[in-house]
């Protein structure tokens, strides 16, 4: 396939979390370029600039390849999220625009009436796109350029049930944006914190030491409160 230059790095990483290249393979600046349609340079650049961001690693006599981080890199990952994504959502209560609201109540909508409709096919892309915007909604650049990066290894990282009531789910996603809209800084971190500790524990890794199997990861907090949540 041909491809603009200046998106072979997205279509290189994409690649990686779907999987296309394992863990531990060779990427090969002529193979890629091939693959992509493109000459060595945007290649090599890519490569550069995904090794910055964790997915490429450089070896002696091997040359660049996948990284294989380990259990305790993909738990500090979802770590940072944690820590990351409430302070997001408080920052967009106090900076949000009313295009963002506009997009994020849009969001809800949809989601809510999807799960209400048990039609899931939709609903993961839909809530990734929620958090996406509510990071642009920080009016930070840097965070929401983190969080983006997040998102991207712990998808590479991590397989994720479907939450066990999406009702449930996008009645969190709902009052996020309400704290938002209010401008109410703390609720929306808090809100967000306990959604996105539900969030995670419903990740369990793609590899594990010793074996192919996933793990579910442990989460060692209190669980959401509902009620909290909703009123």
């Amino acid at each position: 396939m041909r491809i603009p230059a200046h998106s072979v790095c997205t279509a290189i990483r994409d690649d990686i979390v779907a999987g296309v290249y394992e863990r531990g393979s060779r990427l090969t600046e002529e193979l890629l370029a091939r693959r992509y349609g493109v000459s060595r340079v945007p290649v090599r650049e890519a490569l550069r600039t995904l090794e910055a961001e964790g997915f490429v690693v450089t070896r002696r006599h091997a040359g660049a390849c996948v990284a294989e981080p380990t259990e305790q890199e993909g738990a500090d990952l979802l770590e940072m999220r944690m820590l990351l994504e409430p302070l997001g959502a408080s920052r967009a209560a106090q900076r949000r625009t009313e295009a963002h609201l506009k997009v994020l109540r849009g969001l809800v909508r949809l989601g809510q009436e999807r799960a209400r409709r048990g039609n899931s096919d939709d609903l993961r892309s839909l809530g990734g796109w929620f958090h996406e915007t509510l990071a642009q909604a920080s009016g930070s650049p840097a965070m929401t350029s983190m969080l983006t990066q997040l998102r991207h290894k712990i998808a590479w990282m991590y397989a994720v049930d479907a939450p066990a009531s999406p009702v449930e789910s996008w009645a969190e996603h709902g009052a996020i944006v309400d704290a938002v809209a209010r401008g109410d800084s703390e609720r929306a971190r808090a809100v967000t914190a306990l959604h996105t500790e539900r969030a995670t524990a419903a990740h369990r890794l793609r590899f594990a030491s010793g074996g192919d199997r996933t793990e579910r990861v442990r989460n060692s907090q209190h669980p959401v409160n509902m009620t909290s949540v909703r009123h």
